[in-house]
């Protein structure tokens, strides 16, 4: 795994007039060498190529890397990875994945963190989410009780309606934005495979504002 590489290639692109309007857009939390998407996953991708990396097994080591480092692309390429492995995830993996959903949290990590990775695991292996993820919803940790409401998030026909109204129910007396948010997200999502449930939902229980504006969206 040659770090240093990835390092040179993103240094080489670094564009601190991009950077600026980036800092600005996740409210200055973290800092930016200033590569787009696009750039970055093209850049991550000659990465790959010259190094072989997704050839190898998941490499935890690489992400915690990765998420060691300052720029927030370093971040991002860590997720583009984690991406590639998704349906190779195991339980094993939730440790890791619980430690990035808690450092450098903000909702541009935690969230395909939360549907993408966690979502694979749990699928997979639905005894984590009595292991662990019930822990989650009630957790001290936003993020992780985000990532509760939110690892349902693709899962549409099988989808846990009981687990999934538990957890928002949990959850619903916060007056944490990120929460609502959540909240109102994974109603709308869900309401695209059973409208007629998240109605009786929405109408039967005393949600925050935000979250039966975003839930309401589809019924």
């Amino acid at each position: 795994m040659n770090i240093q590489l990835l390092i040179e290639l993103f240094e080489e692109n670094r564009d601190t007039e991009k950077a600026v309007p980036m800092q600005n857009y996740m409210k200055n939390h973290f800092p930016f060498l200033g590569i787009k998407s696009p750039e970055r996953r093209v850049l991550l991708k000659e990465y790959f190529n010259k190094t072989g990396l997704l050839k190898q097994e998941f490499n935890p080591q690489f992400v915690k890397t990765l998420w060691d480092m300052d720029e927030r692309e370093y971040q991002a390429a860590a997720l583009d990875y984690i991406g590639k492995y998704t349906r190779k995830l195991d339980k094993s993996h939730l440790s890791l994945i619980e430690k990035l959903i808690t450092a450098k949290s903000w909702w541009d990590t935690v969230d395909m963190l939360a549907s993408h990775a966690v979502g694979a695991i749990a699928a997979k292996n639905p005894e984590v989410i009595p292991e662990k993820i019930e822990g989650w919803a009630t957790s001290e940790n936003m993020w992780l009780r985000r990532t509760a409401i939110l690892f349902q998030l693709k899962y549409k026909a099988s989808t846990d309606e009981e687990l999934l109204y538990r957890y928002i129910l949990l959850n619903n007396d916060s007056k944490e934005f990120f929460i609502q948010k959540a909240i109102g997200w994974a109603l709308r999502e869900y309401s695209k495979t059973n409208p007629e449930s998240v109605k009786r939902f929405i109408e039967s229980n005393t949600l925050a504002k935000l979250s039966v504006r975003e839930g309401s969206k589809y019924v």
